[in-house]
């Protein structure tokens, strides 16, 4: 794609296909707008997405098959067939072998990834279990990840419209939470924040709030110490920083009486602090960003949802915000920059020049 072609290569991984990843995506596209966005390239397999059609009654939608993604058509959806044999489906169940092939379309993806043919990835929801494999020991995507791009720093952002929270600890029991957290590990997350948002959103001096890990923010050491030993240090060093960072708010009254809306991020101490509302605010407009990354990754909030498989009631409508986040975010790195969005394509287009 050339460095003035507005129109955004977008990668989608397929997920778990016995749920209802390839239904939110064939919903997504069959909005033929979308494509006047993006360029949708589906990693996965032609047998099953035709599956999933017939399962969901949808007779006028089709796929363009191609082999490689330079060849994708950008008035179509594309699909490329990642494998050639017969797949065994068995909707809204979890299988080895669905585990087996979400991976082998995410590895695919990532290939196209960092060699730029697509600039950035939407990724549909996986099985955490099934997925484990002797190659595969991660609980989930954003970790997966961070270590195929060698970083270390990274953070979860959930986001909605003018809604962002992020989380310092992830996918982690609640019993190991506190002792997980650090001074300087809060100092990171929070400034990794800060940085996405003035990369990624063009908001030019974030103003961000830090949640407190107990009940009431601790009540000056009567709930807990975690506060004032570890949180609030974090805050008056970010603050010396130059960085806005207000705290700690008791999570409850922030979010029931609605403070969030004075803030353009908000830093949860652990994965259900921060979710729990977000989801409830938004469960059908969220959308999952990893932060952090030196490209672009979206996926929708949902999971598998086996429940509902199949039976044409799963909502498009957080895996389209997924899209419209990946190109968004696209854009405006591509405005910070100067360049295109993708550094490693850069890299890559360096390296052909010699």
């Amino acid at each position: 794609m050339l460095e003035s072609d507005n129109h955004v290569k977008v990668g989608i991984s397929m997920g778990d296909f016995n749920g209802i990843g390839m239904e939110v995506i064939i919903k997504t596209f069959m909005d033929n707008r979308m494509m006047q966005l993006c360029t949708p390239i589906v990693y996965g397999a032609s047998r099953i997405a035709s599956f999933h059609r017939k399962a969901l009654g949808i007779a006028d939608f089709s796929f363009n098959i191609i082999r490689d993604a330079d060849a994708a058509n950008p008035k179509m959806a594309n699909l490329i067939n990642c494998w050639d044999e017969e797949i065994k489906m068995e909707l809204g169940t979890s299988t080895n072998l669905a585990g087996e092939k979400a991976i082998a379309s995410l590895e695919l993806a990532i290939a196209d990834l960092k060699s730029g043919k697509i600039d950035v990835l939407v990724t549909a929801p996986i099985n955490k279990n099934n997925v484990q494999s002797a190659t595969f020991k991660f609980p989930g995507h954003t970790e997966y990840l961070a270590e195929k791009f060698d970083v270390k720093d990274y953070l979860m952002l959930l986001v909605s419209d003018d809604l962002r929270i992020g989380t310092v600890t992830g996918h982690i029991a609640l019993n190991q939470v506190a002792s997980a957290l650090s001074t300087e590990k809060i100092y990171a997350k929070v400034k990794l924040l800060n940085n996405s948002l003035i990369q990624d959103f063009g908001i030019r001096k974030p103003k961000i709030a830090v949640l407190g890990l107990n009940p009431h923010a601790g009540d000056n050491g009567l709930l807990g110490e975690e506060e004032t030993k570890l949180i609030i240090p974090a805050i008056e060093k970010l603050k010396s920083e130059g960085i806005m960072a207000i705290g700690p708010y008791a999570a409850d009254g922030f979010f029931g009486s609605q403070v969030y809306h004075q803030f353009d991020g908000v830093m949860a101490m652990y994965h259900d602090q921060g979710l729990i509302p977000f989801k409830a605010m938004a469960f059908e407009s969220g959308v999952n960003f990893t932060a952090g990354l030196p490209i672009i990754r979206t996926s929708p909030d949902h999971g598998t949802g086996y429940d509902i498989a199949g039976k044409n009631k799963a909502s498009e409508s957080s895996f389209r915000q997924a899209v419209y986040l990946a190109c968004d975010l696209f854009h405006q790195r591509k405005q910070q920059a100067g360049l295109v969005a993708n550094p490693l394509k850069i890299t890559n287009q360096r390296r052909e020049r010699g």
